[in-house]
Order: structure tokens, then sequence, then C-alpha cells
């Protein structure tokens, strides 16, 4: 429950079983999401297991300066959990969390979650037809075993010969130090994606040299982000039609760019509005061609900005594209062998999306990994199921990213599919679901086929979207719409079936509550 007076979070207490129907990892927008999908259909049996001591998943994580959504406000919340007071058109990172703890709070979701469970390994245990879990805090088991760990939950650190021999302090955007002071300092930022371009013009009228390490430019548009006046929010609460029909808005407005991602050459107006920007921001001609990319727009994730270019244009700021040779104990020595003094260094290089940690914790009934069963190209029938891995569905799985519009959409049209799933599971008594090979490798390549001669594959970069084998299993390639409708109705022909299923005996030592 939220507490009025200071936001904090406090936990009713209350025994915990050994064995649940469901168990749910991650307590983010997915994880939250499924639970809240599962309270409506009557669903009590499950719990929320999250490593963290909060609700949030990246938006708990996230705190560095500037940290915001690059999604529009409006789509960025629940469809049945609209907020009319987001102050600004881009909410920011505390606003995002307290939303979400809000909504949790309205939904008595806290009595299901077990804060402080990181998931250590999960067995599909086939004579019990069951997930046998083990947390840091104990051992459970479940029917059915959700992931939704997220593709943005572990950082991404590049391994840099000397890191570790480095005098410095050295944190990961997504592990903002809070405590280090900045002012006045030596400062190496490596890296130049989303988090970078919202941080770095933070930090950088404080410091007295920031030197940013940039191996690819990356396009940036203007972006268009006033403020939301309190008349506008008292409007949206007492008429909640209105903010429903700007969002419906926004969202074709959005959908409709997607065309451009599988038809390059489209995104040639938008490279002429970013190319504009830049010339814009940046008179400098030799910094400008540092600056401009050489690949077409979207190959990379498209970022918006109106302070990025300004602030790398600062006198203080030093940017290198030469390459990083290697760290020594007081800086970083580029390719051109000249050294750069820091005494901190920050990283922005985003996630461990294409092999996520969870995937090497997770076993399946062969006894192999998830990882073991991608071979570094994760594949899943619809995102969600994979075959070997009975009852074991994923959230925001391979090829459910988004590119153009905002995520929690597809999310939305996961979890409403799989609470279909569960549904007819339950009134068929049936014990296992398991996507067939057919029904994966049919999906898997009509999303390989939509993806190929994309501006993901075709635009001249590489980018995180693609794994190590070269092939895009982070994004949908598709509109919004094409995947609600391929998820609104559950077809158990995509699946082997198991036979009824029986109550396993409980565990001798239940998950501490």
């Amino acid at each position: 429950m939220l507490t009025p007076d200071t936001g904090t979070r406090t936990y009713l207490p209350h025994m915990s079983p050994s064995h649940y129907d469901i168990a749910i990892v991650g307590a983010g927008f997915s994880g939250l999401g499924m639970a809240m999908e599962l309270r409506r259909a009557g669903v009590d049996d499950f719990v929320v297991l999250e490593r963290a001591d909060d609700l949030g998943g990246t938006w708990r994580e996230n705190t560095y300066p500037g940290c915001a959504c690059d999604i529009p406000s409006v789509l960025y919340s629940w469809t049945r959990e609209q907020n009319p007071r987001w102050s600004r058109a881009f909410a920011d990172q505390q606003e995002i969390w307290n939303y979400m703890r809000e909504v949790v709070g309205r939904h008595d979701l806290d009595r299901h979650l077990r804060l402080g469970h990181e998931l250590l390994s999960a067995n599909w245990e086939e004579a019990g037809g069951r997930w046998e879990i083990e947390t840091s805090q104990g051992r459970i088991t479940a029917g059915i075993l959700i992931s939704a760990a997220g593709a943005l939950a572990d950082p991404a650190i590049p391994d840099i010969e000397g890191l570790d021999r480095f005098a410095g302090k050295v944190f990961h955007s997504a592990g903002w130090d809070h405590e280090h002071d900045l002012t006045g300092g030596e400062i190496a930022v490596i890296g130049t994606g989303a988090s970078a371009i919202q941080f770095v013009p933070m930090i950088q009228p404080h410091v007295k040299r920031l030197h940013l390490f940039q191996r690819t430019p990356p396009w940036v548009l203007p972006r268009l982000d006033p403020e939301i006046p309190e008349r506008w929010q008292r409007r949206f609460e007492r008429h909640p039609r209105l903010q429903r029909t700007i969002r419906t808005a926004v969202f074709s407005l959005l959908e409709a760019s997607h065309v451009a991602f599988t038809h390059p050459r489209l995104m040639r107006l938008s490279e002429r509005r970013a190319l504009a920007h830049l010339k814009r921001q940046i008179p400098d001609p030799d910094l400008r061609a540092k600056l401009t990319p050489d690949y077409r727009l979207g190959c990379k994730r498209i970022l918006a900005s109106n302070a990025w270019y300004p602030a790398i244009a600062a006198d203080n700021v030093n940017v290198v594209t030469a390459g990083i040779a290697e760290i020594t104990p007081d800086g970083i020595l580029d390719r051109n062998a000249v050294e750069h003094a820091v005494d901190t260094i920050i990283f922005g290089t985003g996630f461990q999306v294409t092999d996520p940690p969870i995937s090497h914790r997770v076993w399946g009934r062969s006894g192999t990994t998830l990882a073991a069963t991608w071979h570094g190209s994760p594949k899943a029938h619809l995102g969600l199921a994979v075959v070997d891995f009975p009852n074991l569905f994923l959230l925001l799985g391979p090829n459910t990213g988004l590119g153009h519009n905002s995520v929690l959409l597809m999310i939305e049209a996961q979890v409403g599919y799989l609470t279909q799933a569960l549904s007819w599971r339950r009134r068929n008594g049936i014990a296992t679901l398991e996507a067939t090979g057919e029904a994966q490798a049919r999906f898997i390549a009509k999303v390989d086929e939509a993806t190929s001669g994309s501006v993901w594959t075709a635009g001249g970069c590489v980018s995180w979207y693609l794994d190590g084998t070269g092939r895009n299993s982070t994004l949908w390639p598709g509109s919004v719409r094409a995947y609600q409708r391929r998820l609104a109705q559950f077809d158990p022909r995509d699946y082997r079936v198991g036979v009824p299923r029986r109550r396993p005996a409980p565990l001798s030592e239940p998950l501490p509550a």
C-alpha cells in the first residue's frame, strides 16, 4: 500500500505457501500487468517474485539525471488505468514509477509480491508437471512460470582491457551513483544511446571536462515535450473520453510510422528533418561531420532531444571517435594513442537484450537452459512460448519489442492472450501447454520474412536489435495492430497439450513472506 505522507511502501504480514498455480518473475510493467489481469479474471493463486526491494523494473533502476520516457505519456500507461495527471508530454522516471505504485495499490497486488526474491534457477520437473523454483529466499513450485524479467533489466558493460585497473569511479547509467559528486570532475561517458542522450546534457554544465566516447553517432530528431497545464489535467480527470481520444490519435500517428521501418527508403524525409536539426544546433562543420550518421535512420533506436547537440558542442566537451584501445589507471587510451585523463567513467552502453541472464537460469524438459536452446538467437512462438519448455511463457520475449510505438500495448496483447490460454487450461483440466515446433517455426519464418530488407537488417548498422547471428530477435517487424490481431484468440492447436493435472505435494520449506 502507498503511505500518503511519504509514498513509501508497507506490506501486511501473511503466510506464504510453497506451491502456486502461477509464478511471475519480475515486478515491472509486464509482471504487474499480468498480475492485474489475473486478478480481473478471478485468479488469486499466484505470486510475483521480484529481486529488488521495490517494484518498478527499469523505472525503479534507472534514476540517472534526466531519465524520462521517449514514448508520449498518454500512451505509456495501461489502457484500463489512464493517468490524467501526467505533467509533461513525455513523463520522467519518478512520475512513471509513482504511477506504477499507485496502480498496484488500487488493485491490492501487494499481497502477491515477494520483494528481495531473486530467481536463481527454475527446473521443469516432468514427473510432477511443475516448475521447481529456487529463489534467494527459499524454494517454491509452480504449475505455470511466467518470465516478466524484461529486456532492459541487466546492464551491459563492455569488456575493455584495463577496466579493473582504473583508479577512479566507474558505474553504469542504470546503477547511477548519486553519492558520487561529478562537480568539477574529469568525466568519461562511453556510449551515445538513449540513456546518454538524456543524462549528458544534465551533467555537462557541472563538470570540468567531459570526454564523450562515440562509436556510432545516433540519429536525433527534435523533441516536443511541453508541460501539460493543470487545467488540462483537470479536464482529463473530469472527461476520461477526451484523454482516450487523444491517446487514440497519438497511437494512430505513431502506428503509421512503422511502414518506413520495413521500407527504408521512406525514412529519407525523417532523415532530412534530423539533418536540419543537426545543422541548426551544430554550426561547427568538423564536429557536425563527427555527429552525422552514415546509416539509415531507424537502423538503431531513433532518439529525440533538443539538449543533446548543444551540450556536446560546449567548450568543456570532447567528442572522441577514435575508439577505445584500453583503460589505464588514470584514464582512457584511444586508438590514436591519445590518453584522456579522467576520474570517473560512466557507461551508457545499454542492456543485455539478446542474451538475458534469466535464460541461463531456466531449464526445460531436456535438461537444457533457454540460453543453450537458443544458441545465441532467441526464438519463441508469438514471442511467448518456447518448444521444450512446458508451461513457460515469456512476456516481452523475442521479437516483441518496438521501435515505433508503446511497448505497453504489446504487453497488454500478450497478457490478454495468456489469460485466455490459462483459462482454457483450467476449464479443460490440462496439465501442460507447450508450443509445437511447427507453430514456432511458422511464426519465426514470418517474422524473418518481414524483417528481411527492413531498416534493421539492411540499414547499414549493427544495433542491439540484432543477436550474435545477425538476426533481428528483438523487434516485432509489423504494426501493433497486427500483433494485437494475432493474439486476439488463443488457438490450442499451436500447443502440445498434457494430461490432466494433479496437485503437487507441497515442499517442506515454504518461501518466506
